[in-house]
C-alpha cells in the first residue's frame, strides 16, 4: 500500500517552468512503477509519462517529449516531474500514480493515486 500526495503546481506564463513531487508514504515505493496524468476540464485523462521501479526506464507522452522530465529517488520516496516550456494546453490537474506490475501508459493499470495539483499556464 502507498499513499501518495502532489504538490509543486501553481500558476505560470507560457515559456515556465514548473517542478512538480509526488511524496509517497510507506516502505515499498521502490516496488512500484509510477506514472504521472493530467486531466484538463471536459477531458479524458490523459498519459503524461512513467518511470520503472528502479527509475533507469522512462516514458513520456509525444506531446511533453523533450519539455518534460520525470526522475525518482527512491530513497526519499518520492517522484519528480519537471515541466518546462510550459504551454497553455498543458494546463490540467496533474495526478501521479503507482502500480507494483509495470510501467504502463494506461491509468486504467494504476493501483494508487494521488490528489492531484493543479497546473495552469497562461499566455
Amino acid at each position: 500500500q502507498v499513499q501518495l500526495v502532489e504538490s509543486g503546481g501553481g500558476l505560470v506564463q507560457a515559456g515556465g517552468s514548473l517542478r512538480l513531487s509526488c511524496a509517497a508514504s510507506g516502505r515499498t515505493f521502490s516496488n512500484y512503477a509510477m506514472g504521472w496524468f493530467r486531466q484538463a476540464p471536459g477531458k479524458e485523462r490523459e498519459f503524461v509519462a512513467a518511470i520503472s521501479r528502479s527509475g533507469g526506464l522512462t516514458y513520456y507522452a509525444d506531446s511533453v517529449k523533450g519539455r518534460f522530465t520525470i526522475s525518482r529517488d527512491n530513497a526519499k520516496n518520492t517522484v519528480y516531474l519537471q515541466m518546462n516550456s510550459l504551454k497553455p494546453e498543458d494546463t490540467a490537474i496533474y495526478y501521479c500514480a503507482g502500480n507494483p506490475i509495470g510501467t504502463y501508459n494506461d491509468y486504467r493499470r494504476y493501483d494508487y493515486w494521488g490528489q492531484g495539483t493543479q497546473v495552469t499556464v497562461s499566455s
